[in-house]
């Protein structure tokens, strides 16, 4: 599940860019930000993030949080509902997943970044799969 902004037809009708919270079922990618079709990523698990103003910069690490990625990795439950909380607020996004912060990022780069765009639910091509949600709730800050 992600953020994104923009539709594109690159690929598809429903090919979407911009920011994503990724959740992948080897959790290789859960709980970091990347940027699809755009600066990909930004930032890993465990890790805060800023993104400097300016052409070619790219982002850098300005603190790890609470926890270590491998500690965040273990709260990430195997076959079954994991609880995902995204806030996107102007230029700070933070990620949430199952009551602990495993990303955030200040994006300060006026030209790479969105501060308005679509929300879209993303399934990779491939093998086939079984992708669920429940209990989407969207708030307006």
């Amino acid at each position: 599940a992600g953020t994104q902004q923009g539709a594109g037809t690159v690929q598809g009708k429903w090919v979407m860019r911009g920011y994503q919270a990724d959740i992948d079922f080897n959790n290789t990618f859960t709980g970091q930000f990347y940027e699809e079709r755009g600066r990909g990523f930004l930032a890993m698990r465990g890790q805060a993030v800023y993104v400097p103003d300016g052409v070619g910069t790219k982002p850098r690490v300005i603190g790890n949080l609470q926890q270590t990625p491998d500690e965040l990795k273990a709260l990430i439950k195997q076959n079954d509902w994991n609880q995902v909380h995204l806030i996107a607020r102007g230029n700070t996004l933070i990620q949430i997943l199952n009551g602990a912060v495993t990303s955030m990022v200040v994006d300060d780069d006026t030209k790479g970044r969105s501060l308005g765009g679509l929300i879209g639910f993303q399934v990779h091509v491939g093998e086939p799969m079984k992708v669920e949600f429940r209990n989407i709730w969207l708030k307006k800050l």
